[in-house]
């Protein structure tokens, strides 16, 4: 048997068994997320305008890079147009919240809102239990077919530390909102560069408090290639204390994987192969790595690699993870099993990638339906 046919025989059964075990309805889980905040532009770069009203968009991140690089040659200055595209509020919290929300689920949100809170928060998760501790970040996300930039100003996630986090929302009412949660999701270390003393805290200061604690912890660290290595060598033993503890499942992009497994001093020669690195040297319950071809899982089954249905006309990437994260967090929660959830997250970042939209059970399994149909397309 050839690799491409192992590839496709494993997919095939990871979408068999999300479709046949996948609950209807979907339930969503109690979940509490924390502790990032965005204000989100989502912006496009104009390649060539026709007139005021129509234009051609630049598609390819590289060549954009290539215009840049070429004004540097040249020595000169650059100017670049760009439209907006329309204002969110996104980031861990927010994206999994909203997508959340839209299957019935009231989560309790702990992040960087305002202080005072700022209205586009309120007004969009006026139903979710909000814990602000000061500015939001903002973020122009400039989209292109093939990948994005962002350029982020960061608000008050750059000096949250435990001690901060207390004051602002109490060691009790942390310990109530996760005591009985099916989930605490927690994003993203790359904008919370003292999140290692939040996840101590919670280690030794709320953990040994709670009756029913969350039976699935969903770190996504971000991109952790933008942290400090002294910052980051330094954040690897209080992550792996806190697994140690907690059953904690951190899904990263193929980057952040891979630069997560540098880290931790192997040379990885797969996707596989870096998730299983980061899974044993810190310990989690299982490491996820997304990627545009396929998502991968090391965890305690073992591991598996899904093929991810190629989109030639995306409507929006900017926080195709978080909807990653959303599918994978339904399924886990749901009991599925690792390669079935990692199938599910697909499917939602699928939906999103296509239609800018959450994903809905109604889109889910339509997705799910034309699965196989689309990956050999």
């Amino acid at each position: 048997m050839t690799q491409d046919s192992r590839a496709a025989d494993a997919t095939r059964a990871a979408v068999d068994a999300c479709r046949r075990d996948l609950p209807s309805p979907i339930r969503p889980p109690e979940a509490v997320l924390g502790f990032d905040g965005f204000v989100d532009t989502v912006r496009r770069v104009v390649d060539e305008r026709h007139d005021p009203e129509s234009f051609e968009p630049m598609t390819e991140l590289g060549a954009f890079g290539e215009r840049i690089a070429a004004s540097a040659d040249e020595e000169s200055s650059i100017t670049v147009e760009w439209t907006r595209d329309g204002t969110r509020t996104g980031g861990h919290t927010c994206h999994v919240a909203r997508a959340l929300i839209g299957f019935g689920a009231s989560p309790t949100m702990i992040g960087a809102y305002g202080d005072p809170e700022r209205d586009v928060f309120a007004d969009e998760f006026g139903d979710a239990r909000r814990y602000s501790f000061g500015e939001p970040n903002y973020t122009e996300a400039v989209e292109f077919d093939d990948g994005k930039l962002l350029v982020t100003e960061t608000g008050a996630t750059r000096t949250l530390d435990w001690e901060t986090l207390v004051d602002a929302v109490g060691i009790e009412t942390l310990a109530t909102h996760l005591d009985g949660a099916d989930l605490f999701g927690v994003g993203y270390w790359v904008v919370v560069p003292d999140l290692p003393s939040v996840l101590t805290g919670l280690r030794e200061q709320v953990w040994p408090t709670l009756d029913d604690p969350p039976e699935t912890v969903l770190v996504d660290p971000g991109d952790v290639r933008q942290l400090a290595d002294e910052v980051l060598d330094a954040g690897i033993e209080p992550l792996r204390r806190f697994a140690a503890v907690a059953p904690v499942t951190l899904s990263a992009n193929r980057a952040e994987m891979t630069h997560l497994a540098d880290t931790l001093g192997a040379t990885p020669d797969s996707l596989t192969a870096a998730a299983t690195t980061v899974k044993d040297g810190l310990d989690l319950r299982r490491a996820v790595a997304h990627a545009a071809d396929a998502s991968v899982v090391a965890g305690p089954e073992g591991t598996a690699s899904v093929t991810v249905p190629r989109v030639e006309d995306p409507a929006m990437t900017t926080s195709a993870g978080d909807h990653f994260n959303v599918g994978l967090a339904l399924g886990l929660s749901a009991g599925l099993s690792d390669p079935a959830a990692v199938c599910l997250g697909n499917a939602a970042a699928g939906v999103f990638v296509r239609t800018g939209e959450p994903p809905t059970e109604t889109a889910l399994r339509e997705f799910l339906d034309g699965y196989i149909d689309a990956v050999d397309a």
